[in-house]
């Protein structure tokens, strides 16, 4: 199975994600080397990309990983949202301390996966992230390489976007109808309607279990 980082209660209408609360983990200080350990995770494969606006689960504010927050990203042997890296600076998350000699070891060079090794531990780990749809892995790839992605450093985005737009109240951003790309499968994904942090899936099969999960408000009833 995958370890899993930034899996948190506060960014998901079902209880008892993975990695718990994140106010639990949020910390005074990173590490030494966290803005490498930033550069690190902004640079995984993306395996699920979701279209979605969403906000810092603390603060409320939107950030740099605002838009397809949600996505999906590995290096083989973790998986963490497309907004991990975002905590990890901002509130200086805790991590795992096999994440980090992982990292370290691998001198924070993203690398390339082998599909036969992780396919079996994508389909292990992908329920558990609310993900059962997009098993089993279906690509005929052999080998995910890392490719350049373009990702504005917290600073380029905090001084391009206005300090209004950064601090947007918790609430409704409108919804949209939204679609979402899997590289590990060849099948198009459910479509998903997205307001604020949630993002509701609306395929067939879900769309009555989610309706009857979800309040007006996001939480739980």
């Amino acid at each position: 199975m995958l370890g899993l980082l930034g899996f948190y209660d506060e960014l998901d209408d079902r209880p008892g994600q993975p990695n718990g609360s994140i106010r639990n983990a949020v910390r005074p200080v990173g590490e030494p080397d966290e803005a490498d350990l930033v550069a690190y995770l902004d640079a995984g494969h993306v395996l699920i990309n979701v279209t979605e606006a969403g906000h810092d689960a603390i603060t409320g504010n939107t950030h740099r990983h605002s838009p397809g927050c949600s996505s999906l990203v590995t290096d083989g042997t973790w998986l963490w949202r497309l907004d991990f890296p975002h905590y990890l600076e901002t509130h200086h998350v805790s991590l795992p301390e096999t994440f980090l000699e992982h990292v370290r070891g691998l001198n924070y060079r993203m690398p390339t996966i082998a599909v036969a090794q992780f396919a079996p531990h994508y389909d292990e780990t992908m329920p558990l992230v609310g993900w059962a749809s997009a098993v089993p892995w279906r690509s005929t790839a052999t080998t995910l390489v890392p490719e350049p992605r373009a990702a504005s450093s917290k600073a380029q985005f905090d001084t391009t976007m206005p300090a209004h737009d950064r601090n947007r109240p918790h609430g409704s951003w409108g919804q949209a109808a939204q679609t979402t790309q899997s590289i590990g499968t060849s099948t198009p994904r459910p479509i998903y309607n997205c307001s604020s942090r949630w993002c509701i899936r609306t395929d067939a099969r879900s769309l009555s279990e989610q309706q009857r999960r979800m309040s007006p408000t996001g939480t739980s009833t």
